[in-house]
């Protein structure tokens, strides 16, 4: 509170002049009777201070509007103020002034004169004017000087002395002047109090914000006890602590698990978890904490909160963002699979342009042994991540991706979970293998399981049932691996980027043999560089006849057993290089399993050769059809599915309906049985790829000529002599090369096929496409 002296006198009023130099300031509203020092810094401020000096020391006090305004004008600046004298004037070191000034009268501005130098303002005097002493007027003075009394108190303020000035204060106006001047209030509140004329009025204005001022201190104390309360409880509580350690310390006994709490609680922290799942982690530690360490329920919180912990929540992996580096590592481990490495740089690139991208689901499609789980190493090498292989086939329990509940006895999370904990980084690439082997039974269905973990909409926040919270799998990149497609659920399929890998050509695998497999295979069984020698031909020979797949797992096998008939040689004391030939190679091999001699040089009418998909690659089929007398009977052997025999059925109506331009006799359906086989009977067929092959044998058969020998076909036939395309054109085309043959029919809507076979490989068979069933015959039959 500010001392207070005396009123103005009328003389008093006389001696102040109607013209004062103006001081601006801000943050602040000058009241009378007030005493209080200001610094003056600005260049017109200091001028004016020094005109009031230089005069009768008055000067008239306005506050700006704007307290950001540096260099305010006139019309920035509040029209009402306060006359006040300069009592005493100190000049600081930094060229500033300290000024004590005492408030004398409030005063309105009539206008502000022209001076340049500082502002100056011609003033009008507000007279106090003059009020009764009712009751009212004493019950608000006496209200305002308890409410004051109060926020004394309140602030820990001794209350006598300064009660003392505010009792011996009878008129209305001074006492709003008085406690106006000391209250925490805002600069445009202190100004309407400054500027209400009526002095009731003014101390009722004063009284509201003491009312407020009341409210907000007992508040301000309210939490300074609670907090005052929370710090005792704590200091309390840490110092019995101290003190049963010690006591513990004392009878020999460690306190090994308030340690262990406290650790638990430090690696909780580290751990980086978000906000919710450190809320539950937590919950469960004060449940630990309360619980005996023997208990069974401890042992199953204490493993969550392992599990909880090693988790890596916040560890990354930094993509290695070298594109061309990428593509350097790529060729390096795998030959060809140009389509496959070109959509992993691409996945680079965007992440490289945009990092928050989320992790793509790959799943590779071929027959086994084609490269497609060495593959995925190669990706993870290429970015620079955590490589994890995760073996789906046979999988049948839905926990197995879920994880079990922490109701069970010996319940843990799932198989993605523990994969990332492995891995200890939450971007690993991730190998789901044989996806299209998942089972299913009354545990659950595992692949339903999965539609949450290859969304990359939903993965965000995967729920494993033994952690009970969501943990975010938009980092990971997801591969997978499949030899089919058809036994994979629509709905995970249309999560998943499909890519497929078809088989290699001989060319291709002879590549592959003298890059990756030979140089590894020789290492392995003991063999240094130059050891083993293979002549020209040697690799050729062993994937032609001992071998018969897509891929290269026989390829390596027998490389391998090459290299390990040279090993024996080596270790007794044979001197080298050990040479592998042509002519030796049946020696060392024994007897070739697949003879190129199985092809015909000639074919019996009603025989075809055609193209079959299977899940390890293309293979050429035998379709056979004779006739005997009969009645009609259409007879199918050899193992046929519904396709097949249905296109059987088409192929026969075909030609009853086209009997006259094939020179068939139309009544051959009267009094002759057909009989349709495809060999290798014990082996299942179905398709639809066999109806041109199906209706070219018929024909042959019915005509009795016979098909060129070195001619194989695939293609689905329509009852109106269209042919279909059909898929696996590549596989296909790849084992019509391996068998020797020299033309092959497709259906003119797989020309786009074609590209994906390469030149060396079309050079090697002359490929015709054929629209409709009437274009076949002419190019199939023999002429000879």
């Amino acid at each position: 509170m500010q001392d207070i002296t005396g009123g103005l006198t009328e003389q008093d009023e006389r001696d102040i002049p109607e013209v004062l130099p103006v001081l601006a300031v801000r943050d602040i509203v000058v009241f009378n009777y007030m005493i209080l020092p200001l610094y003056v810094g600005r260049e017109k401020s200091v001028k004016a201070v020094d005109a009031a000096l230089s005069g009768k020391r008055h000067i008239l006090i306005l506050t700006q509007r704007d307290e950001s305004v540096e260099d305010p004008e006139t019309e920035e600046l509040y029209e009402v103020g306060t006359v006040a004298t300069v009592m005493r004037m100190l000049k600081m070191p930094d060229g500033r002034l300290k000024i004590l000034v005492q408030g004398l009268a409030r005063a309105e501005v009539r206008r502000f004169t022209g001076n340049e130098e500082y502002h100056e303002a011609e003033i009008r005097i507000l007279r106090e004017q003059e009020t009764e002493n009712n009751a009212e007027t004493e019950a608000l003075m006496r209200s305002s000087r308890e409410q004051s009394e109060r926020i004394l108190t309140l602030r820990g303020i001794t209350p006598q002395d300064i009660m003392a000035v505010l009792n011996n204060v009878h008129e209305p106006g001074r006492l709003a002047d008085l406690i106006a001047s000391n209250l925490r209030i805002t600069v445009p509140e202190a100004q309407d109090i400054l500027e209400c004329r009526e002095p009731v009025e003014r101390l009722r204005m004063a009284a509201t914000q003491l009312s407020k001022e009341v409210e907000v201190a007992q508040m301000q104390n309210k939490i300074q006890n609670m907090a005052k309360e929370g710090m005792d409880r704590a200091q309390r509580d840490f110092y019995l602590r101290e003190q049963l350690k010690a006591i513990k310390r004392e009878l020999g006994d460690s306190d090994s698990e308030g340690e262990e709490m406290e650790q638990l609680a430090r690696a909780i922290e580290r751990a980086g978890m978000p906000k919710d799942v450190r809320k539950e982690v937590y919950k469960q530690l004060k449940r630990l904490e309360g619980m005996h360490a023997e208990s069974s329920e401890a042992t199953v919180i204490r493993t969550y909160l392992d599990w909880m912990i090693e988790l890596p929540w916040k560890k990354i992996s930094r993509d290695r963002l070298d594109i061309k580096e990428a593509a350097r590592i790529l060729d390096e481990d795998h030959y060809d699979l140009t389509k496959v490495k070109d959509r992993i740089l691409e996945y680079l690139s965007v992440r490289k342009l945009n990092p928050k991208m989320k992790g793509p689901i790959l799943c590779f499609v071929g027959p086994p042994g084609v490269g497609k789980t060495s593959l995925g190493r190669s990706i993870a090498r290429s970015l620079g991540r955590k490589f994890h292989r995760m073996s789906l086939g046979g999988m049948r329990d839905e926990a197995e991706i879920r994880g079990h509940r922490r109701t069970y006895i010996g319940s843990m999370p799932g198989r993605i979970v523990q994969a990332l904990k492995l891995c200890g980084k939450r971007n690993p690439v991730i190998m789901l293998d044989e996806i299209d082997k998942l089972g299913s039974d009354f545990r659950g269905d595992p692949s339903s399981a999965l539609l949450e973990v290859l969304d990359p909409e939903q993965n965000n926040s995967f729920t494993d049932h033994y952690l009970n919270v969501p943990f975010d799998l938009s980092k990971v990149m997801f591969i997978c691996t499949a030899n089919v497609l058809d036994t994979i659920p629509q709905p995970l399929l249309d999560r998943m980027e499909v890519i497929r890998i078809p088989g290699y050509t001989e060319q291709e695998k002879v590549t592959i043999a003298e890059r990756y497999i030979v140089p590894r295979q020789a290492k392995d069984n003991g063999l240094k560089e130059g050891e083993l020698e293979l002549g020209e031909g040697v690799l050729s020979r062993i994937i032609r006849e001992y071998t018969s797949e897509a891929g290269l797992r026989n390829l390596e096998r027998e490389v391998g057993s090459v290299c390990r008939k040279m090993a024996r040689k080596k270790a007794e004391d044979e001197a080298g290089p050990y040479v592998v030939s042509t002519e030796n190679l049946h020696t060392i091999l024994g007897v070739p399993r697949f003879l190129e001699d199985e092809t015909e040089p000639d074919l019996p009418p009603g025989v075809a050769l055609g193209l079959a998909w299977t899940p390890v690659g293309g293979e050429t089929l035998h379709v056979e059809v004779t006739t005997m007398p009969g009645k009609g009977k259409l007879l199918l052997t050899g193992k046929l599915g519904d396709v097949m025999k249905e296109s059987a059925q088409a192929a026969l109506s075909f030609a009853r309906a086209h009997a006259g331009e094939y020179g068939i006799d139309p009544s051959f359906t009267e009094n002759r049985d057909i009989h349709v086989h495809v060999p290798a009977g014990a082996t299942p067929k179905d398709g639809p790829s066999a109806g041109v092959t199906l209706v070219t044998a018929l024909i042959s058969a019915l005509t009795e000529t016979p098909v060129r020998p070195d001619l194989v076909m695939t293609g689905e036939i329509s009852l109106r002599g269209r042919v279909l395309p059909v898929g696996g054109i590549k596989e296909k085309i790849l084992a019509a090369v391996a068998k020797g043959m020299k033309h092959a029919l497709i259906p003119a809507q797989n020309n786009k096929d074609l590209q994906d076979i390469p030149e060396e490989l079309r050079k090697r068979i002359q490929i015709e496409l054929v629209e409709r069933v009437e274009e076949i015959w002419p190019k199939a039959k023999s002429v000879s």
